[in-house]
């Protein structure tokens, strides 16, 4: 007697699912959102939830909501989890209750062990009963006797980590010189080199307090419209240098890039101001 065999169906492979849409979350006192997966779950801009993050579960609120999903996260996308409840928010009372004293230990300590460094914030992640001291410092820190006493003190983990200047920036949050919150504490996801050579370009005043954040660095804007100028200046002619206008020859007294236009002394000391198309002709090469 013959007996066949069939195999069973392959079951076929799940997809993840992509979400369409996401929802910013704030998490602790950041200004800055981060983009979540709410899954099948209703909540409301403002709602306290428990959401996924790099340090673990923790509290956030939700500041904006139906986000496409555009391709703006890279990796698995955090969710959340759930709306906080009484007992989660009593825990994030009790964090931040342990976080202030912590500072305030850690100032203290500090200052008695004569430490060139600055204490920028306190993150405790009582999921991993660790406690993380951002500092800022010129150069290298011996602080292994400040862990010991802080240890001592906190009866648990303890990390000291050093960060730099826009780091702090970023994580202490402010306003810049144009009014509005900084960059680094909103939108920006990496810092990229910011060089004199851009406030050059661009025709601004080489003045510490008008081209310097919070953060004592050159604006990270001053990188936004960079290419933009450097496009618009090409043509024009160098300050200071001589030309030939429709008038005769001059000295260039400065240039207005975003005009257009060239402002000019000539020869007989009056100042005229011509546009780029006015000069094109007379500053060609013959």
């Amino acid at each position: 007697m013959n007996q066949t065999t069939t195999d069973s169906p392959t079951p076929p492979i799940e997809k993840p699912r992509v979400p369409r849409f996401l929802i910013g979350v704030r998490i602790g006192d950041a200004l800055k959102t981060t983009l979540h997966d709410q899954g099948k779950l209703d909540l409301r801009v403002g709602t306290e939830v428990m959401v996924e993050s790099e340090q673990g579960v923790q509290v956030g609120v939700i500041a904006s909501n139906k986000i496409p999903n555009i391709g703006k996260t890279k990796g698995k996308i955090p969710r959340v989890l759930r709306a906080a409840n009484e007992n989660d928010l009593q825990t994030q009372a009790r964090k931040k209750e342990l976080e202030h004293r912590a500072k305030i230990l850690c100032i203290e300590k500090i200052k008695e062990l004569k430490l060139q460094m600055n204490l920028s914030r306190v993150v405790h992640l009582p999921s991993q009963k660790k406690t993380i001291f951002y500092f800022t410092a010129e150069g290298r820190v011996d602080f292994r006797q400040l862990i010991k006493e802080l240890v001592a003190n906190l009866r648990h983990r303890i990390e000291m980590k050093q960060v730099g200047v826009r780091d702090e920036a970023r994580a202490i949050t402010g306003y810049g010189v144009c009014g509005e919150t900084l960059c680094c504490s909103t939108f920006l996801e990496v810092f990229t080199p910011v060089t004199i050579r851009m406030a050059k370009d661009q025709g601004l005043a080489l003045n510490p307090s008008k081209i310097s954040g919070v953060c004592g660095r050159l604006m990270c804007c001053l990188q936004y419209e960079h290419q933009t100028y450097k496009e618009l200046i090409k043509g024009m002619p160098k300050n200071g240098g001589r030309i030939q206008t429709p008038d005769g020859p001059a000295r260039v007294l400065k240039n207005d890039i975003l005009g257009q236009t060239v402002l000019v002394r000539l020869d007989d000391e009056s100042i005229l101001t011509y546009s780029m198309d006015e000069l094109k002709e007379t500053m060609k090469p013959k």
